[in-house]
């Protein structure tokens, strides 16, 4: 299936916990994502950047942080988006932290679309400022979208909501026993989860399964891709590494062999590639080797 790709970058750290993630795009780009899908055959433009913003302490909104500058991004994002669904052309967000994918889906939003969301995540981002004492935003995105209780107005007024039923989290390694906030709810929303013990049993038949369901949620899905769904071992480029604990997260195959699938289909609407920081990389070879590989499924 041919596909005109836009890349647009987004260098912010603004909803993390430190700084360097405002360095992803940069990093991807000189990785050479670009160059790989183009020697697939794949038509690529480049968007440039969105303006960014180096995460910084936020003393006055501890449970918050950076909140004013994450909206921002966010509607910078919005507009990035829907400047590429008007070129009739599909967005590949790079980031930057994860409450980017707020912006992307408020611009298929403003651009008359309500895509499902496929997360595929370490952990599915659904606390809000009452759950996360530290304030990392990038915690809370989905949150936001969900309009949980809790939620910042400013940042979830990038965007119209979404619904419980046009949400899939994918990959999540989150505890299934004792008490757990973001399983609780998943749980109470009856979204659909298929998690990294699934992708561990049978990639193929758990990336099916959460295919199927973000297709039969809405017309058309949107892929949310956190690079810390990754066993950090194996891919070491995350900013916060096996964020989601035990059981740990999906090899760089399992994860490619997931997108290959979500990517064949004809309802895939753009993806969104989060919180890689190359900092964490031991040498320039890991994310040229990340890169590459994620090309590869999309081109396959």
């Amino acid at each position: 299936m041919s596909r005109q790709w836009s890349v647009l970058g987004v260098p912010s750290s603004a909803g993390a916990h430190t700084p360097g993630l405002e360095q992803g795009p940069a990093a991807v780009r000189a990785a050479g994502l670009l160059t790989d899908l183009r020697a697939g055959g794949l038509d690529v433009d480049d968007r440039g950047d969105v303006p960014g913003f180096r995460w910084r302490p936020d003393p006055n909104r501890p449970n918050g942080q950076n909140a004013p500058a994450v909206a921002a991004v966010a509607e910078d994002v919005a507009a990035g988006v829907v400047a590429i669904l008007a070129d009739g052309r599909t967005p590949l967000v790079v980031g930057g932290d994860c409450s980017i994918t707020v912006g992307v889906m408020a611009g298929f939003a403003r651009a008359g679309r309500e895509p499902a969301l496929l997360y595929m995540d370490g952990g599915p981002d659904l606390f809000t400022p009452d759950s996360r004492a530290n304030g990392n935003l990038d915690a809370m995105g989905v949150a936001h979208l969900l309009r949980l209780p809790g939620h910042l107005p400013e940042v979830a007024a990038v965007g119209p909501p979404i619904t419980a039923d046009r949400l899939v989290s994918y990959g999540d390694a989150l505890p299934e026993e004792g008490l757990d906030h973001e399983r609780e709810v998943l749980e109470d929303l009856s979204i659909v989860r298929v998690t990294a013990l699934d992708v561990h049993r049978d990639v193929r038949a758990a990336a099916r399964k959460a295919l199927a369901a973000a297709e039969s949620a809405a017309g058309a899905f949107v892929l949310h891709f956190d690079v810390d769904v990754l066993r950090f071992a194996d891919m070491p480029i995350a900013d916060v590494p096996d964020s989601g604990g035990e059981p740990i997260g999906l090899s760089l195959h399992e994860a490619m062999v997931s997108v290959s699938v979500f990517s064949r289909s004809p309802r895939f609407a753009g993806l969104v590639l989060t919180e890689v920081n190359p900092d964490h990389a031991p040498d320039a070879d890991v994310l040229s080797d990340f890169t590459t590989a994620l090309a590869t499924a999309l081109v396959a």
